[in-house]
């Protein structure tokens, strides 16, 4: 709870148009495909496998089409820990839409990212994958951040925790069915918290 508190304190920046935002996320791999996440099944593969992601955006363009469609473009570095074989490192690089909610004074985002993702190697849960399926790996691969949060100073009606958001986030890389060198199974997806600034 201290770790939150302070990461709050941390984000709270002065905020002046709001056009940028830095997002610390930590999460678990899972094997359960990205459909049966979105239709609630959840469960880390090992608890000891854990990915720590910092992503940085800048605001492209709010109320995009005069709908509360707010469009970014985001770049981020992930370090993925594994106690048994080599730590991995990876980047991503996308845009992402989120979807605004308002009611009683709260805020609620869906967002949805679409890019690319690199890591230095192959993480041990892509190869678990892609041989449960006899598939094909590949260090680079698609992109998609989905995520849902909440605007926490809304929330606790506290102004200088505006902007500060805390959510639930899914990271899947994939080859979009073969699409990219050609894998069609060999992928990952992490279920992960995170806490996002505005600023």
């Amino acid at each position: 709870m201290k770790l939150i508190f302070l990461l709050i304190l941390g984000f709270n920046l002065a905020a002046a148009q709001n056009n940028y935002s830095l997002r610390v996320a930590v999460g678990k791999p899972t094997l359960h495909s990205l459909a049966n996440i979105l239709l609630g099944k959840f469960g880390a593969y090992r608890d000891d496998l854990k990915a720590y992601n910092l992503d940085g955006g800048y605001l492209l363009t709010k109320d995009l089409f005069t709908l509360p469609l707010d469009l970014y473009l985001k770049g981020g570095l992930t370090y993925y820990k594994d106690p048994f074989y080599n730590d991995v490192f990876g980047a991503d690089f996308y845009i992402k839409i989120y979807y605004n909610v308002d009611f009683w004074k709260n805020r609620i985002r869906i967002g949805f990212g679409e890019g690319v993702s690199y890591t230095n190697r192959i993480l041990e849960i892509e190869r678990i994958d892609a041989a449960l399926q006899n598939d094909n790996n590949s260090r680079f691969l698609n992109y998609l951040d989905i995520s849902l949060d909440f605007d926490l100073g809304k929330l606790m009606k506290y102004k200088e925790l505006n902007e500060v958001y805390v959510g639930f986030l899914i990271k899947h890389r994939s080859g979009i069915v073969g699409t990219i060198n050609n894998v069609s199974h060999g992928g990952s997806n992490f279920e992960s918290i995170y806490i996002e600034k505005n600023f």
